[in-house]
């Protein structure tokens, strides 16, 4: 595939603030944003709604096939909708994350969403954020990041989060649940959450988040990737 317009891909794993910095960049950069994780929390969430098993192979694809989904760029941030409705927050859930993991791993499910990524490539240019944006669906992108993080770490991120939205969670259960959608993702067959062979790969550990998207501005410059308006 050919890209006419400027992508920047951010793939990683879930708390490594891929997710973070791919709004701020957007927004410095005046670019379209995609967050191609919504798609199979979108859709875990439209099977459990509908009542198709996550091992349907048939039904997940046709179902992803026609998903009733849109993005709305608010001040506040990207309010996500299915089917109309809201569900910027049933799709945050740690459930929705282990059965977007899921639906991922399966073939006939990723070639139905591959399509509804690519159109987002639009003037002035896009940042994607995800597990394979880099090695799969843009694999000509300009500017390839890998962010990662320890388990450790990505599990008190994530711990924080629920903490300060009053949720009751176990921080021990939570890392294991890290390692186990890691191994999950890093292991699958179809499209393996591993680095592009061209990407930058950046530990964000201990870096704050303005040290991170600093560090990927500075990737971005020295590619030449223009900003949209600065």
């Amino acid at each position: 595939m050919t890209i006419e317009v400027p992508v920047i891909t951010i793939d990683g794993p879930s708390g490594s603030g891929k997710g973070t910095i791919c709004q701020l960049l957007a927004k410095h950069l005046g670019y379209h944003y995609l967050d191609s994780g919504a798609l199979y929390r979108l859709l875990g969430l439209a099977a459990r709604r509908h009542g198709i098993a996550l091992d349907d192979v048939e039904a997940l694809a046709v179902l992803a096939a026609h998903l009733d989904i849109a993005f709305d760029t608010t001040d506040k941030g990207v309010k996500v909708r299915l089917e109309g409705e809201d569900v910027s927050r049933d799709i945050r859930t740690e459930d929705a994350g282990a059965d977007a993991s899921k639906v991922a791993a399966v073939p006939a499910v990723r070639d139905a969403l591959l399509h509804r990524q690519r159109v987002f490539v639009q003037a002035p240019g896009l940042v994607a954020d995800g597990r394979d944006m880099g090695t799969v669906v843009f694999p000509l992108a300009q500017v390839k990041i890998f962010l990662d993080a320890s388990p450790e770490v990505r599990a008190e991120r994530r711990y924080k989060q629920l903490i300060d939205k009053g949720e009751s969670v176990n921080l021990a259960a939570l890392v294991e649940q890290v390692r186990a959608r890691d191994e999950r993702d890093r292991t699958r067959e179809v499209s393996p959450l591993v680095p592009a062979h061209d990407a930058v790969v950046i530990d964000s550990s201990s870096m704050a988040i303005e040290e991170v998207l600093n560090s990927v501005l500075l990737i971005v410059s020295q590619r030449g990737i223009p900003a949209w308006g600065l």
